[in-house]
C-alpha cells in the first residue's frame, strides 16, 4: 500500500495553529512512509469563504518548509483539488444513496427547524430532527409547502434507528457508538453543495487517501462518516484522532493565549525550522527527553504509536527558547543573511538601504548568544546604521551621574581624549585605555563603561561595548562622545 495523506482546511482565513500541526502530522506520516502528501481545499462553506485564504494556506505550508505532491496550485491525477469544483460528484453520491433508501429529500423549512430545536431547548433535550420527511407523508407534505414557497430541500441521511457502530482509532483504540443517539444529519444543502460529512468521505476514496489525521473533536462525527462508509461501499480509511492543543491554563487554544497563526509567530521573529520542531513536539515525542530534533529524524521516527492521547499545551515561553536554541545552532554566514532580511524589513526607512552586509557579518556573533527572537535584532544593530542617537539626558547619566552633570561631562571628555590618542582600535585595546581613565578619574570601571555606551550608542543594553566601538569605528564614535558632550553642558 502507497501510503497517502490529506491536508484538507477550509479557507475561512489565516490557518490557526491546530490546523497547521495537523498538516504537519500528515506530511510526516507520509514522509516517514515514502507516500503522498495531498493539499486539498474545503470550500463548500460558501457563507464564509475568504478569497485570500488559500494563498495563505499555501505560504504558511511553504514557509514551514512542508511540500505537497498533488494539490490546488500543482494539479495530480486525481484533480480537481478544491470541493466547489466537484460538486458533481457529490450530488451522484447523494442520488446513489436517495436511490439506495440510505437518505432522503427533506424539505422542511428553517423556521420549522428552529421551532423543534427551541421546542427541545425547553424541555432540555439534545436538539434533533424530528425526522418529518424520512418517510410519506411527511415528505410530500413538506415538499407540497416548499414549492409553494419556493424553497429548495436538503438531502439527510437515514440513520439506522437502531444497532451500533465501532470506530477502530490508530490512537485512542476502539469506540462504539449507539446509533439512537444520531439523527438524520445533512449530505447535501440546499444552495447544492455537501457537508463535510459527505464531501470529504468521495474525495477521500476517488483521491485514494489511506490516512485520515485529525482534530479529535471530529470523533464524535466518527460514527456517522462510517455509516456512509458502508452505505456507498467504500473501505475506511486509517482513522487517528489527535490530541487537542491547550494554552497554558488548560483551556482551548485562542487569541486570549496570544499569537495563534503561524504569520503572527512568523512576524515577531520565530524560525520556520523552531516552529516545525516546537509544532512536532505538540502531542509527539520521540524518547520523552529529547526536545531539538530536525526535520529528517523526525520523517525517519514518526509514527502513530507516539502520538499520546492527553492534550498537548502550547508554551510559548517552550517555543521562544526553542528558537534562541536554533539561532545560536545556526551557521554564522547564514545567520547574518537571516539577520540582514529582518534588519532591512524592520529598520526605519530613514536609514539608508540596502545595509552594509560587512557590518552586519561582524555583529552577528556579538549578539547570536542574546537573541531570542529575529524582532529583537534590530534593538541591537540600529545605532551601527544610523548617527542620528536619541536618547534622555536621564538615561545617559543613570543613577551614578543623576545630579552630577558636570562631572560626566568631564569623565566624557577625558574619555574622548584618551581614545583618540589610542595607538590602535581594537576592542582589547579600547577596553584597557578605558579601565586606566576610570582608575585615572577615580570611578569604578562599569560607571564609565555605561557612560560612554550610552554616548555611542544611545542605550543602556548593548552588544559588547569595545567590540561595538571597535566595528563603528575611531571617528563616529569619538563624534558620538562630542556630541553627547555637550548635550550636558
Amino acid at each position: 500500500m502507497t501510503v497517502r495523506t490529506r491536508y484538507a482546511p477550509s479557507p475561512t482565513g489565516v490557518p490557526h495553529i491546530g490546523n497547521i500541526r495537523t498538516a504537519l502530522f500528515d506530511y510526516l506520516f507520509a514522509r516517514r512512509h515514502g507516500g503522498q502528501f495531498i493539499v486539498r481545499i474545503e470550500d463548500t462553506d460558501r457563507t464564509r469563504l475568504d478569497p485570500e485564504a488559500v494563498p495563505k494556506i499555501l505560504e504558511s505550508l511553504r514557509w514551514l518548509g512542508m511540500d505537497w505532491d498533488e494539490g490546488p496550485d500543482i494539479g495530480g491525477p486525481y484533480g480537481p483539488y478544491a470541493q466547489s469544483e466537484r460538486v458533481d460528484l457529490y450530488r451522484q453520491a447523494a442520488d446513489r444513496l436517495i436511490a439506495q433508501g440510505d437518505a432522503y429529500e427533506c424539505w422542511c423549512s428553517a423556521a420549522r427547524l428552529d421551532e423543534i430545536r427551541a421546542a427541545q431547548a425547553r424541555d432540555k433535550q439534545p436538539p434533533k430532527y424530528d425526522r418529518r420527511c424520512r418517510e410519506e407523508p411527511g415528505r410530500a407534505e413538506s415538499r407540497r409547502e416548499a414549492e409553494a414557497e419556493g424553497r429548495g430541500c436538503v438531502v439527510r441521511f437515514k440513520t439506522p434507528l437502531a444497532g451500533a457502530v465501532t470506530l477502530h482509532d490508530a490512537i485512542f483504540g476502539d469506540s462504539t457508538f449507539d446509533l439512537v443517539t444520531l439523527d438524520d444529519f445533512v449530505l447535501l444543502k440546499s444552495d447544492g453543495f455537501p457537508t463535510y460529512h459527505l464531501a470529504y468521505i468521495v474525495d477521500d476514496e476517488l483521491m485514494k487517501i489511506t490516512h485520515v489525521l485529525r482534530g479529535n473533536e471530529w470523533i464524535s462525527s466518527a460514527p456517522r462518516h462510517l455509516l456512509i462508509y458502508r452505505a456507498l461501499g467504500y473501505e475506511p480509511p486509517v482513522l487517528a484522532h489527535l490530541p487537542l492543543i491547550l494554552g497554558p491554563d488548560g483551556s482551548k487554544l485562542s487569541k486570549r493565549h496570544g499569537a495563534t497563526s503561524v504569520f503572527e509567530y512568523r512576524d515577531q521573529g520565530f524560525l520556520p525550522d523552531a516552529m516545525f520542531n516546537f509544532l512536532g513536539l505538540l502531542g509527539w515525542s520521540l524518547d520523552d527527553k529529547t526536545e531539538i530534533i530536525s526535520r529528517s529524524q523526525f520523517i525517519e521516527h514518526f509514527t502513530l504509536d507516539r502520538v499520546v492521547k492527553n492534550p498537548a499545551i502550547f508554551n510559548v515561553d517552550k517555543l521562544t527558547w526553542m528558537n534562541g536554541m536554533y539561532i545560536r545552532e545556526m551557521p554564522e554566514a547564514e545567520l547574518a543573511e537571516t539577520f540582514a532580511a529582518r534588519l532591512e524589513a524592520d529598520l526605519p526607512p530613514r536609514i539608508a538601504r540596502p545595509l552594509d552586509r560587512g557590518i552586519i557579518a561582524r555583529v552577528t556573533p556579538l549578539i547570536r548568544e542574546r537573541v531570542k527572537l529575529l524582532s529583537e535584532v534590530a534593538g541591537y544593530c540600529d545605532f551601527f546604521f544610523t548617527d542620528e542617537l536619541h536618547y534622555a539626558r536621564e538615561e545617559l547619566l543613570g543613577k551614578v551621574f543623576r545630579d552630577r552633570a558636570a562631572d560626566a561631562g568631564q569623565a566624557l571628555g577625558a574619555a574622548a581624549q584618551r581614545l583618540a590618542a589610542a595607538t590602535s582600535w581594537t576592542h582589547d585595546v579600547l577596553e584597557s585605555e578605558m579601565r586606566a581613565q576610570a582608575e585615572a578619574l577615580g570611578l569604578k570601571a562599569g560607571d564609565l563603561f555605561s557612560l560612554v555606551r550610552v554616548a555611542v550608542t544611545g542605550r543602556r543594553v548593548t552588544p559588547p561595548l569595545f567590540e561595538s566601538m571597535e566595528i563603528l569605528g575611531r571617528e563616529r564614535c569619538l563624534a558620538r562622545i562630542e556630541a553627547a558632550t555637550a548635550g550636558l553642558s
